[in-house]
């Protein structure tokens, strides 16, 4: 039986950040990446999940429930600074991340900031950052990062991105109100913001990763947004790390095997 979800929100420096927890047992940090909150995780996956830790979910710095502030100020580094000071109100000294795409920088950056927070890192459809990192063809990009047209229209062709052809005219029939839903309540300043830290994280070489912190690097095979070339390039990065791929999986592969994915994690954070 998975514990009762709790919302709270903390202080940082003027700004709201809020998140939620679900599950019961170790903590374990899900940040999730461009344009998503924390509770747009996919449920299969954040129910498997929770039957075996309790599941810390925060808000990015100007979506869902957290303030923007200053959006020229959101950059992967204070996104990594807004969770340790998460960490810090909750009184977590050390737990492993999770961190799909952009959310895969933010738990990249704490752990090179602060590796002695981050117990282990689960790396989901991200890259390393850096002139080095593989990138996704421009018109892919712009796609990701189109705003015309109606909340409908944009899920529809973020849908189209996130997952291969097949797939996503299902997930598209199945979830398409429901993302358009939670488009219409992001606001453009902040995903302007996201879009300007995510290019600045690619533009900068990062520093060298800490040793000690090991990885589960996880990835589709057909995913064009961050291409699985990248799993090769964090391997490196992160000695020892375990590489995944997942047959078939996009951007978005996670909702396609959700299952699996979460067996996967609990069996690298119980070694």
């Amino acid at each position: 039986m998975v514990a009762p979800e709790q919302r709270d929100a903390i202080e940082i420096a003027g700004r709201r950040q809020a998140w939620h927890s679900v599950g019961e047992g170790p903590k374990l940090v899900l940040v999730n990446g461009y344009a998503a909150t924390g509770t747009d995780w996919d449920p299969e996956l954040i129910a498997g999940l929770a039957r075996s830790f309790e599941l810390i979910c925060p808000d990015n710095r100007g979506v869902g429930d957290s303030d923007l502030g200053d959006g020229s100020e959101l950059t992967i580094a204070g996104m990594a600074g807004d969770l340790n000071a998460l960490l810090d109100a909750l009184d977590v000294d050390r737990a492993p991340v999770v961190g799909w795409s952009m959310g895969g920088f933010v738990a990249q950056r704490l752990a090179v900031d602060l590796p002695s927070r981050v117990e282990a890192l689960v790396l989901l459809s991200t890259d390393p950052g850096g002139p080095a990192a593989v990138r996704a063809d421009p018109h892919i990009w712009a796609r990701l990062t189109d705003h015309a047209g109606s909340p409908r229209e944009q899920a529809a062709r973020l849908i189209s991105v996130l997952f291969p052809p097949d797939a996503a005219t299902e997930i598209d029939r199945a979830f398409g109100d429901v993302v358009a839903d939670a488009r219409a309540r992001l606001s453009l300043r902040a995903l302007r913001a996201q879009e300007a830290a995510m290019e600045a994280w690619h533009a900068t070489d990062q520093p060298a990763a800490p040793s000690g912190v090991r990885a589960l690097v996880a990835c589709g095979d057909e995913d064009v947004v961050i291409p699985p070339a990248n799993s090769e390039l964090l391997a490196a990065r992160w000695p020892g790390s375990r590489v995944e791929r997942f047959a078939g999986g996009g951007h978005g592969f996670m909702a396609q095997a959700p299952a699996r994915l979460a067996a996967a994690i609990e069996s690298f954070l119980r070694e």
